[in-house]
């Protein structure tokens, strides 16, 4: 149908979500609210799209049960987030980038269905039969969150005012995806989050057909349901944050709205929307996000394996947890071997000294070299000694916060030092090296360095193992650094230490390892025999809460090292590669994450027509021409516009990660292109929009009520789509369910070149 050609509809009700059909004046806005009993035809409809939505339930249930059992072995990331259940019920401490809700789920999960936790889920391909693990309980909880999502999705459409079918074809392309599928019935976190993304947008829709009813009971329900859903999100991932941004720009475009002065509103009136906004949108749902942390710290307080992640401060707050039970106070002329944190690499030093000319022509001190080394090794010995009158024994010959130190290298009896001379391999930095005890006087001042514990009070001790400190140069402020580039053969390829002028660089921390012997030489063995046991730690809920938060973000970010099936976002609209999840070699099988190719290309067409749409629009009426009736109008851009805006936060953003992409990165996304999908595909086949009940001529503020009827051509054409998809997803069905093929078999259902397959035909 040409775009230009005039639709013929009733004027209405402003459609759910931020679009408007059409106006209504203030006066009617004002006007008391008063529902109506639905008439017998909408009775008759709502009744329709009950039978509906429950027959998605089902019809997404049994497509994610089906052989759910199969493989009875460790699938991809079930390595991972099966791994964390168990730890939640052993209750062990461990690290992970995302949020902890949906982990929690999935320990719920196996606390309900009798895991114990002790399998560790160490590799794909683990057998649980053989390890009696009740798999098959830990997955249905997914499979349940995922069968849930896609009435959800198909309600979504409904309350937003679309008929039956195009509700059900939105839905019906999340149903019978295969990529939804895969991810969805496995021991996976995306079944949670895509679960609560849908329930954020459905809560949303909800809110905003209350708009009329501002401030009543209905009203704060929904707002609060919105923030809840959005807390949910944002706790199963740190990609949540994309649906806060979704729902963000919708509604400060309808404050935006509201604030205009043609309505007559007081600022004191907008201003209380965006007050109740905050609350309902900002605290609430943080509030809920600090409370799965808090529940997070609850379960988790044994040793784990998170362990070496968090600082000593938090560490020191776990039962069993080695500084807790290690940990020592550092004393003046104890002898000592000192660890970098991030490189894990002995402070080291050797008879040996840098060479006269490095290769690019510097000169160097020519000075005992200074290194870091892997392995332990005597050269690793550094005795502490004051540079203050200490007395012989007792609590003052503890080192403690900002005392100023000197590091005596034991095998080769000199001292540490630094001076204004380049390093080896970065001539911006200051050089290490050492000097013997007879010269020290004459360059006393290059050998003072201050401990800087951190996260410390003033005069706090000095420990081993929990102790990670800065040591700063006293002349020049730099501290004490190393990098993991290994210096020529000259240093035996050793890791450079040099003079790191950056005072806030979180790789500036070190820590001392052990304690090899006290100022007499005596063992330190004979002194910890008499330490007292230590009591368990406490620390701040918030303070423990921001720093796991800082450190989530700096890993996450850090996830960069390759991967065999990793991709960029711009194949995945159009699933241009997938991942391989599970391969059994002696029956051909292979569980291979795809999308529904036909699916997933109607979705990305339907963006892209949609935008189209847009601009054609936006074009014509530059030239004074109209070719979109007001209503549909409307409700393209807004409503439309709305799920448009959702898809783009949840794809774009990627492009701006550094961090492994995977195509089950791009599944939120896809659900919100497939309510595009179904919001342009009404456009095209439906020719009316939604018309109001009206009594005595006058529109009540009833929802919507939705009497736009596909004709028998739009019928068929639905139909045809709908059986297309269900034929794309039953062709590759053996790779979401793992299903025996021959290698013709796999080959013939390569759909595209570009995908990975296992246990392809041979070409001759």
């Amino acid at each position: 149908m040409s775009l230009a050609r005039k639709r013929k509809t009733e004027r209405t009700e402003s459609s759910p979500l931020p679009a408007h059909t059409q106006q209504s004046s203030e006066d009617e806005k004002r006007r008391p609210f008063k529902p109506l009993p639905p008439p017998p035809s909408l009775r008759a409809e709502r009744f329709q799209s009950l039978i509906t939505a429950t027959a998605l339930f089902v019809g997404a249930f049994a497509l994610r049960f089906w052989r759910i059992s199969h493989p009875d072995q460790v699938v991809f990331d079930e390595v991972h987030f099966g791994a964390f259940a168990g730890q939640y019920l052993r209750r062990e401490y461990y690290f992970d980038v995302h949020p902890p809700l949906a982990k929690m789920l999935n320990g719920l999960a196996g606390y309900l269905v009798g895991f114990d936790g002790e399998f560790g889920f160490d590799s794909i391909g683990d057998s649980y039969t053989d390890h009696k693990v009740p798999y098959i309980g830990m997955r249905s909880f997914c499979a349940i969150m995922g069968s849930i999502t896609v009435p959800i999705v198909y309600a979504i459409m409904r309350e937003s005012g679309y008929p039956i079918g195009i509700a059900l074809f939105s839905a019906w392309l999340v149903m019978f995806d295969n990529g939804h599928i895969t991810q969805t019935r496995l021991i996976l976190l995306d079944a949670a989050l895509v679960l609560f993304m849908a329930l954020s947008l459905y809560c949303y829709v909800k809110f905003h057909q209350q708009r009329y009813r501002e401030f009543s009971t209905s009203w704060w329900f929904w707002l609060v349901a919105t923030g809840a859903s959005l807390a949910c999100t944002l706790g199963c991932k740190m990609v949540g944050l994309f649906t806060f941004a979704s729902i963000g720009v919708a509604v400060l475009w309808d404050l935006w709205m509201i604030m205009d002065i043609k309505k007559g509103h007081p600022m004191s009136y907008v201003w209380k929307h965006f007050w109740y906004r905050v609350v309902g949108l900002v605290v609430i749902p943080f509030i809920i996000y600090l409370s799965f942390f808090w529940i997070h710290f609850k379960i988790l307080i044994y040793s784990g394996p998170g362990d070496t992640f968090m600082s000593p401060a938090f560490q020191e707050t776990l039962q069993g947890n080695e500084l807790l039970l290690n940990a020592q106070e550092i004393r003046y002329f104890d002898t000592v071997t000192i660890k970098h944190k991030d490189t894990k690499a002995f402070l080291h030093s050797h008879e040996a000294n840098y060479p006269l000319r490095y290769d690019d022509g510097r000169i160097s001190s020519q000075g005992q070299q200074v290194t870091c080394y892997p392995h332990n090794d005597t050269n690793n010995h550094w005795q502490i000694l004051p540079t203050r009158e200490i007395p012989e024994t007792g609590r003052g010959r503890v080192v403690r916060q900002n005392d100023v130190i000197q590091l005596l290298h034991v095998g080769s009896n000199t001292i540490l030092l630094t001076h204004d001379v380049a390093s080896p391999l970065m001539p911006t930095n200051q050089e290490f090296t050492t000097v013997s005890k007879e010269d020290e006087p004459n360059r006393h001042n290059d050998t003072l360095f201050q401990v800087q514990i951190i996260d410390a009070h003033e005069g706090e001790a000095w420990k081993s193992l929990a102790g990670h400190f800065k040591l700063v140069h006293i002349p020049t402020k730099v501290n004490l650094w190393t990098h993991p580039t290994h210096l020529p053969e000259w240093a035996f390829g050793q890791q450079e230490v040099n003079g790191n002028k950056s005072p806030n660089d979180k790789s500036n921390a070190w820590f001392v390892n052990d304690i090899i012997s006290d100022g007499t030489g005596r063992d330190f063995k004979n002194r910890t025999a008499v330490v007292e046991q230590k009591q368990i730690k406490t620390r701040s809920f918030i303070k423990k809460f921001v720093e796991l938060q800082i450190l989530m973000l700096q890993h996450n970010a850090g996830l960069t090292s390759e991967h065999p099936y990793a991709s960029s976002p711009v194949e995945w609209p159009f699933c241009l590669s997938g991942i391989s999840f599970w391969t059994d070699g002696k029956t051909n099988q292979q569980i291979y994450m795809i999308g529904n190719l036909i699916g997933w290309w109607i979705c990305a067409v339907s963006v892209s027509v949609f935008i189209g749409i847009l601009g054609a629009d936006m074009l014509a009426r530059r030239r004074g021409l109209d070719p979109i009736e007001d209503g549909i109008r409307n409700r393209m851009y807004r409503n439309t516009g709305f799920f448009c805006g959702t898809w783009a936060f949840h794809y774009f953003p990627f492009y701006l990660m550094a961090r492994q992409r995977f195509l089950h990165h791009y599944l939120p996304a896809h659900l919100a292109s497939a309510l595009i999908a179904g919001s342009v595909l009404n456009f095209i086949l439906v020719e009316t929009v939604n018309y109001p009940i009206s009594v005595a001529g006058q529109a009540t503020r009833l929802r919507p009520m939705v009497r736009a009827k596909l004709n028998d051509k739009a019928l068929a054409v639905l139909m045809g789509l709908l059986f297309t998809v269900v034929g794309i997803w039953a062709y590759t069905a053996p790779f979401t369910y793992g299903l025996t093929l021959t290698e013709t078999q796999v080959s013939a259902r390569k759909l595209l070149s570009t995908w990975t397959l296992h246990f392809e035909a041979k070409e001759n």
